[in-house]
């Protein structure tokens, strides 16, 4: 499988699939719920953050494929990692999917999320994949509710 666009197909398949982290954290310390009307993706984000460090997050809605694979390694990579670090992966994720960085140069935090570095290709799926990353920050910052408008 040397092929960049099957591995990328077949873990957005796997996550959709059978996502990680799935569900609803109660009691959590933020919360955030995010929409893009584009699509119709609708996604929750619940999580702990305790001493700057996020210990636990899930997420729960409905959306495309790419949107749930998408929470669904962004929760795996982020829990364990303080809110800096999360709030850089965030930067860093959407510079990729734009197509303002280079993921084999300026992405460092992401690891196996480079997978999505050619969503940049696909514009109407950009805001698919970016829709968990916007719920996080939105719930880092306190704030109830993200957009990809």
């Amino acid at each position: 499988m040397s092929d960049p666009r099957e591995l990328y197909q077949q873990v957005i398949l796997e996550h959709n699939k059978k996502p990680r982290n799935f569900g609803k954290l109660d009691p959590c310390t933020h919360h955030a719920e995010g929409h893009n009307p584009l699509c119709g993706d609708q996604l929750e984000l619940s999580l702990v953050v305790a001493d700057g460090v996020v210990t636990d997050i899930k997420f729960q809605g409905s959306g495309c494929a790419i949107d749930v694979a998408s929470a669904s390694l962004m929760t795996g990579i982020v829990k364990g990692k303080s809110v800096a670090e999360a709030e850089a992966m965030v930067a860093q994720f959407r510079g990729m999917v734009r197509g303002e960085l280079d993921p084999a140069t300026e992405a460092p935090l992401l690891g196996r999320l480079t997978l999505f570095s050619g969503v940049k290709d696909l514009p109407s799926r950009v805001k698919c994949a970016i829709l968990p990353w916007a719920t996080l920050h939105a719930a880092l910052k306190g704030e109830a509710e993200a957009s990809t408008e």
